[in-house]
């Protein structure tokens, strides 16, 4: 097995309170103890199954599908992936505009993927929609900063630092190359179309949702 696990910026730390960040990573784990009490049941009921989206029924779960995750190397997985890049875009947008975007991001990865297998039953949950816009909106802000990140051959790792630009353009290239496949995680998972969707949301909106005023601030110092 090789991989690799994003630590966070090496390159910058937030001038400003990254609460908002916090608070995602918070909710995420009470939606999996809730999930841990409640049982598959509770998955079912609160996860975005396609089938009934498109007839148009329990469309909250669009949005509450978000905060859940399928295992425990899910949700792990994902608040390592949050917590590495999302101090330094909520940094670079302002915490409110960073819920939003964090929120129609996620939101735009789920109907990516509800509109590619609209009439599947399997239950379609994470974050990961929503994180993978945050590291669209990483890799166009701060393409240059170095990633402290862990490198991993089976038994063997190591820690280096790694350019934003390398580190997220490869995890991109995977989940391109793996389109169409699903996650195996308990439910059935969150196809890589809807990291795709959040990824491209990212790169290509960001820009909308960031402070200028901040930016101008950081390149000055």
């Amino acid at each position: 097995m090789a991989g690799f696990i994003p630590l966070g910026d090496a390159t910058r730390q937030p001038r400003r309170s990254t609460i908002i960040t916090v608070l995602i990573i918070a909710v995420n784990v009470f939606f999996f103890l809730l999930e841990l009490d409640g049982g598959n049941g509770f998955v079912r009921h609160w996860s975005a199954i396609p089938v009934h989206i498109m007839h148009g029924h329990h469309i909250i779960t669009l949005l509450t599908s978000m905060f859940m995750h399928g295992g425990w190397m899910h949700i792990i997985g994902n608040m390592i992936y949050l917590w590495a890049f999302g101090p330094g875009i909520e940094d670079a947008m302002g915490s409110m505009r960073f819920l939003l975007f964090y929120l129609v991001g996620g939101l735009i990865a789920m109907m990516a993927q509800v509109a590619a297998d609209p009439f599947s039953a399997i239950p379609v949950l994470g974050a990961s929609g929503a994180i993978a816009a945050v590291m669209g909106a990483f890799v166009v802000t701060y393409p240059r900063d170095r990633i402290r990140t862990v490198l991993f051959f089976f038994i063997f790792f190591r820690v280096t630092y790694v350019p934003a630009v390398l580190l997220i353009g490869f995890w991109f290239l995977i989940q391109v190359l793996d389109f169409g496949s699903v996650a195996q995680v308990r439910t059935g998972g969150v196809a890589y179309l809807a990291h795709i969707a959040g990824f491209l949301f990212g790169v290509v909106f960001s820009r909308l949702f960031e402070d200028r005023r901040r930016l101008a601030y950081r390149s000055g110092m």
